[in-house]
């Protein structure tokens, strides 16, 4: 086996390179490759392998089970002080989508399942996204008490003005298609694989120096508003979390009951 071709197994995210591709799998199926702690951690011990590695040209960031990324592990939350959680978890998030923005080469989402929550952030971080047909989406955050206040930096700038004032909202699941016409995927497909692979391999025909100027070109914006932005929104997603609307609308969900505010 070529030094290219290892594999580094982890227990919530493995990595993979192959030729010019790093792949980076979520794999927590248990928890619908929920965000925690940990499986954060190891997604950017990936990131950073796949920065640090010259002969990568491109990273697919993929998952295992039904699930690509449900949001938040709200679990983690019990017995801990609910000011410290919110903060932390903000944080964690403006970093990973950092990352992900920051990384020098493209990284394409490879989607064939659910996207919920805090999952929708990564979609959006990702510089191409490719999403099989059945692939279902939404932004439940309303729904439990809370806003999508991080992710809005990577949502906003990619989806239509009036899909987001739409979504943000309701909570309401879409499928890839409708992801592809407000602008949140790439490409909405029956072949999510093959299709991933097509796009990695032009990718890879292009220079380290060539894919990390062309990438900056496009997450410049964006890096700016998390420089203007991140800190604003990071208080104001602490607030949302420690009420007492946000409080009663975890414990609804841990508990698979309406909240109070549901008649």
């Amino acid at each position: 086996m070529r030094e290219e071709e290892r594999a580094l197994m982890s227990e919530l995210v493995r990595y993979h390179v192959e030729g010019a591709v790093a792949r980076l799998t979520l794999d927590s199926p248990h928890n619908r490759n929920a965000l925690s702690t940990a499986l954060v951690d190891q997604l950017h011990q990936g990131l950073d392998r796949a920065a640090a590695d010259p002969a990568v040209r491109v990273a697919v960031l993929g998952h295992t089970g039904g699930t690509f990324c449900a949001g938040a592990d709200l679990s983690e939350a019990a017995g801990q002080d609910p000011g410290d959680v919110a903060v932390d978890r903000a944080r964690e998030m403006t970093k990973t989508l950092r990352a992900i923005l920051e990384l020098p080469v493209p990284v394409i989402g490879a989607i064939d399942g659910h996207v919920r929550a805090g999952g929708l952030g990564l979609v959006g971080a990702c510089d191409l996204v490719v999403a099989g047909q059945n692939s279902t989406f939404a932004l439940t955050e309303a729904r439990i008490g809370v806003a999508p206040s991080i992710i809005s930096l990577t949502l906003l700038p990619k989806m239509t003005p009036r899909s987001a004032g739409r979504y943000f909202v309701t909570g309401e699941k879409f499928g890839a298609a409708e992801a592809a016409a407000i602008g949140l995927i790439t490409l909405a497909t029956d072949d999510v694989e093959g299709t991933v692979a097509g796009l990695a391999a032009d990718i890879a025909k292009g220079s380290p120096q060539g894919l990390a100027a062309s990438k900056a070109l496009t997450t410049a914006t964006i890096l700016k508003s998390f420089d203007d932005r991140a800190e604003e929104l990071t208080r104001m997603s602490a607030e949302l979390f420690v009420s007492d609307e946000a409080r009663e609308g975890m414990l609804a969900f841990l508990q698979k009951r309406p909240p109070s505010w549901v008649v």
